[in-house]
């Protein structure tokens, strides 16, 4: 199945950052807001500062190395998002990554098996292809106002 997609990096190269990264959660943000690269970059760092190490936490977030889901939520609660999970505890996959399973129209920021990515008005927003041919489970989605 074809997936509509559209190649964005959300700005990244355009504030002068180079070279791959682990930036999904700052790219889909920056995408799905309209908001600067820079500015998405420099809250999740600044969020960051305040999280807690423990024992399983092997650091603290980084906008450019991967975003602690606790920081996601904090991030996603300042800009106004909503939250809709799509999967439960023992329910399975029931929504995937395809243009007549996601919301036609809106901004949304889809959480994948370790990857954040933008859908609006029913395209694919990314770097890459992530939809695996149709076939990525979609967790959840945050919708964007």
């Amino acid at each position: 199945m074809k997936i509509p997609f559209q190649y964005n990096d959300g700005g990244r190269s355009a504030a002068g950052y180079q070279g791959n990264t682990g930036d999904c959660v700052c790219r889909a943000i920056a995408i799905a807001t309209g908001a600067p690269y820079a500015r998405v970059y420099e809250l999740i760092n600044e969020l960051a500062k305040s999280e807690r190490k423990g024992k399983r936490k092997r650091g603290i977030s980084s906008a450019c190395k991967g975003v602690y889901k606790t920081t996601q939520k904090k991030i996603m609660d300042r800009i106004g998002a909503t939250w809709t999970p799509l999967m439960g505890i023992g329910t399975g996959c029931r929504v995937h990554v395809r243009a007549d399973e996601l919301p036609s129209q809106g901004k949304y920021i889809l959480s994948l098996s370790g990857h954040l990515a933008a859908w609006i008005d029913g395209v694919l927003h990314d770097t890459h292809d992530c939809s695996r041919h149709g076939t990525r489970c979609v967790y959840g989605y945050w919708e964007v106002p």
